[in-house]
């Protein structure tokens, strides 16, 4: 097992803040002022998680350039003052960012009790094989 070193710890605590933010900002009718307190809480969020030098090879890398700059074009966006257009923006990008990471998060979340038993129903279980990538699961 790993320790989670206490800089590790706020980062998880902004990050879930953030994403609590934003998820309240799209709730209330895409309240800026909400969507920019979630990305910024985020976004450092997860500087304190992994490190700011390893946070900016992250977004920075040859091959992600183009979804780094929708994502943080998004988040400018949002704190020009459109929220609707600066989320989708962002969403585009953050969906680029992590594709990647997407077919392991869904195995992973498989193998959750619940959540598993709910991504195994049938009608669902197609949407999530097509979005995690998983095309080899046989379908029961």
């Amino acid at each position: 097992m790993f320790e989670v070193t206490d800089f590790q710890k706020i980062g998880i605590g902004l990050s879930a803040f953030g994403v609590s933010f934003i998820f309240l900002g799209v709730l209330l009718m895409f309240d800026k002022g909400l969507l920019a307190i979630g990305n910024i809480l985020f976004l450092s969020g997860l500087a304190f998680i992994i490190g700011l030098e390893r946070t900016f090879w992250f977004f920075f890398q040859k091959h992600k350039l183009k979804s780094s700059f929708f994502f943080f074009l998004g988040i400018l966006i949002v704190l020009i003052g459109w929220p609707f257009i600066g989320i989708l923006v962002e969403t585009y990008g953050f969906i680029l960012l992590f594709k990647g990471f997407i077919p392991a998060a869904v195995s992973f979340l498989r193998r959750v009790p619940v959540i598993g038993t709910i991504l195994s129903l049938p009608f669902i279980s197609k949407i999530v094989d097509k979005v995690g990538g998983d095309s080899s699961r046989s379908m029961v």
